[in-house]
């Protein structure tokens, strides 16, 4: 009887720390649930910016302000890719006869030309769009059409 007894007392812790690990199992499974449906909307997030990046410029945070990043000229140009004054600025200098200067894209800008300062910001754009392989800025200061 001693020797039931103690066998029984035996089954019985077992059974206890079973039934605590078989707790501890089904919480890290609900966990891994979980966990599986944040990963499931994440790639859907994902997948969903990406096809948005796709079609607009992406948004990028500097200085605590939002910049349009330029991207860089692919072997496939998508110029849809670009905020709409770059593409202005693509437009005026693949329509141009030669290598133009900053100052002409200002006038067909309708900048104030005579006012340097009004100038340097497109002429960053510019340097900008040859850095990324959009236009191509000759020694002399001057752009042309990319590519």
């Amino acid at each position: 009887m001693e020797r039931i007894t103690a066998r029984r007392s035996e089954l019985d812790a077992l059974a206890e720390e079973l039934s605590k690990r078989l707790e501890e199992v089904q919480a890290e499974r609900e966990e891994l649930v979980i966990a599986e449906r944040a990963l499931h909307r994440l790639a859907e997030q994902d997948r969903g910016e990406a096809e948005a990046a796709a079609v607009a410029p992406v948004k990028a945070q500097v200085a605590g302000r939002a910049v349009l990043l330029i991207p860089h000229r692919g072997d496939d140009p998508d110029e849809t890719a670009l905020p709409g004054d770059y593409r202005k600025i693509l437009a005026i200098v693949g329509a141009a006869d030669g290598p133009v200067q900053v100052r002409t894209v200002g006038e067909e800008l309708g900048l104030e030309v005579a006012v340097r300062g009004k100038l340097e910001p497109l002429r960053a754009k510019m340097t900008k769009l040859a850095d990324r392989g959009w236009l191509h800025k000759r020694p002399d200061g001057r752009f042309t059409a990319g590519r």
